[in-house]
């Protein structure tokens, strides 16, 4: 059985992580490495695979961090992954769907803990949002229920790790 989350907007959580598992649809938020709870999710309208270039409807697949919180989301409320990361920008660069320059930039920005460019052929905006989860609907984003993102935007700061798993 899951704990309690905390409902207000201080951080209870010691060292936050959360881990997407893509084929099973769920959001869990671990602390210190003890299962603290689950949620379910749903995806990008085309979620099979990695992210590979802006339009694409993936979700991104690997390791990223939140790098901002909007409390005044179009969807409820979200928090930003930093997307691309720097295993994607590489791969972009070699495919030719960035360039030279915005692999620089994104290598720059990943390495001072801030939101990388996101309007590059890679693509971008990815957030764990509000919403609903009838299907997957998002153009690559997590969404979760409302109530749900309540309990993970109040709980998780800043800089938390997140691991998207296929």
């Amino acid at each position: 059985m899951d704990a309690e989350m905390p409902n207000n907007e201080s951080p209870e959580l010691v060292d936050p992580q959360i881990i997407i598992t893509k084929s099973k649809r769920k959001l869990e938020i671990f602390d210190g490495g003890c299962l603290i709870k689950n949620y379910e999710i749903v995806l990008g309208f085309s979620p099979t695979g990695k992210k590979e270039t802006e339009g694409d409807g993936k979700t991104p697949e690997g390791e990223f961090y939140i790098v901002a919180k909007n409390p005044e989301s179009k969807y409820h409320l979200s928090l930003s992954i930093g997307y691309p990361a720097a295993d994607d920008a590489t791969r972009g660069f070699g495919r030719g769907v960035i360039t030279a320059e915005e692999y620089r930039e994104i290598t720059k920005a990943l390495d001072a803990g801030k939101m990388p460019p996101q309007k590059t052929g890679l693509g971008g905006e990815i957030y764990i949002h509000g919403g609903g989860i009838d299907n997957d609907w998002t153009a690559g984003c997590i969404a979760l229920k409302d109530k749900d993102i309540e309990e993970v935007f109040y709980v998780i700061p800043v800089g938390t790790k997140v691991t998207i798993l296929c």
